[in-house]
């Protein structure tokens, strides 16, 4: 039987779009079952339908108006998630920090594409500290990761990485579009990577 995978995003979804790509070409090792966001206006929903992928949209401004917390929001979230009863989670542009609340009912199967190497970089927008410390003249490079997520953010076992090279004369938008380009090729290869390892 097919691995099912859910793949959470927040975005525009064109990492998503590069798993739906490996789905159709079936190089992704599994199927995706289910796409969650948590804005209700990422085009990646549009993208998922146009694939014919169920969706689902939580946002945090909804748990907050009802006055409940991010551990309420992520319990939620795991809860709808485990009815798909994934093989695999994949965190692919989720702008969103994931309590234990979540991590915990799915340890193990949870993945993370993060835009810069391990150990460096942590956290948020990445590609811009990355550029302007190239700009300061202290880095040469950065990269892109697939890791597995524990409750500390961009800590867990990398499961595959590249180096990006920062070049001359680039501009801030020469360096996003070679590291998502590493993105899109990166992360369906650690997706079948980790289904084909979990037999």
């Amino acid at each position: 039987m097919s691995k099912k995978i859910v793949v959470l995003i927040s975005g525009s979804g064109s990492n998503l779009q590069a798993l739906i790509d490996a789905q159709q070409r079936n190089a992704l090792g599994g199927h995706i079952a289910l796409v969650v966001s948590n804005r209700a206006s990422a085009y990646g929903l549009t993208r998922a339908a146009t694939a014919a992928i169920p969706t689902y949209t939580q946002t945090l401004r909804d748990f907050r108006s009802q006055g409940k917390s991010r551990e309420d929001y992520d319990r939620e979230l795991a809860h709808h998630v485990a009815r798909h009863a994934p093989d695999l989670v994949v965190l692919a542009g989720w702008m969103h920090i994931l309590s234990p609340a979540f991590i915990d009912r799915f340890a193990g199967r949870i993945i993370n594409l993060h835009p810069a190497l391990p150990g460096e970089l942590d956290g948020a927008h990445a590609i811009e500290r990355a550029y302007e410390e190239f700009k300061a003249g202290s880095r040469v490079r950065t990269g892109v990761m697939v890791h597995y997520v524990i409750p500390e953010v961009d800590k867990g076992q990398p499961i595959l990485t590249q180096e990006v090279p920062c070049r001359e004369g680039d501009a801030l938008e020469d360096l996003e579009q070679r590291i998502h380009a590493v993105e899109h090729e990166l992360l369906p290869r650690a997706v079948r990577l980790v289904l084909e390892g979990s037999e």
